[in-house]
């Protein structure tokens, strides 16, 4: 299993490639890297925010997700509240081959510092940018930096393609564009 480099490395990226903009090296000089690595690409957060808050006092619910739960920023530097969570959305736009899943971890310079992040998998033939959830786990404010790396995805190549794609049962979040909250079907 492991990425077909035909998919992604090209001299310069296009917006038909499976990652857009696409950096071919590992961008690393006095940030948090982004960029090619070893086993997979580095995505970068961009520079909005939607940082959760008590202010209100409502409940989050993802079904009904009330927008009063969260407070937008825009910034190069986030921070993230003690004990709190923030939303995100990467600068790469993805296009996900139809034998391709892609799984997403956190990087290890912010899991050191308590910052913990969630994707959940690029699914075959998804299409759009990707929304980051961001934990704060400590007791002390964390800061966020925009325009570097957050995650690093890592891509599976099926021995064949899916049955179903989520392309093909029209997934909820397809083609998004940005932060995108919690939403069902219906």
């Amino acid at each position: 299993m492991g990425v077909k480099p035909d998919l992604w490395i090209k001299e310069k990226s296009t917006k038909e490639d499976m990652i857009y903009p696409f950096v071919d090296t590992q961008v690393s000089e006095g940030l948090i890297s982004y960029g090619v690595s070893s086993y997979g690409y580095d995505i970068r957060v961009g520079n909005k925010f939607k940082i959760f808050t008590n202010v209100n006092s409502t409940v989050v619910d993802p079904k009904n997700f009330d927008t009063s739960n969260v407070v937008d920023f825009t910034g190069d530097v986030c921070i993230v509240p003690p004990n709190s969570f923030a939303l995100a959305s990467t600068i790469e736009y993805f296009k996900i081959p139809r034998d391709i899943l892609a799984i997403c971890v956190g990087k290890s310079t912010y899991a050191r510092c308590g910052i913990i992040v969630n994707v959940t998998p690029f699914e075959p033939e998804f299409e759009g940018n990707i929304t980051i959830e961001i934990s704060n786990t400590t007791p002390l404010p964390a800061k966020i930096y925009a325009n570097e790396g957050i995650a690093q995805v890592l891509f599976l190549s099926g021995d064949g393609e899916p049955e179903t794609s989520y392309k093909d049962k029209n997934g909820k979040y397809q083609k998004q564009n940005g932060i995108t909250l919690p939403r069902i079907k219906g």
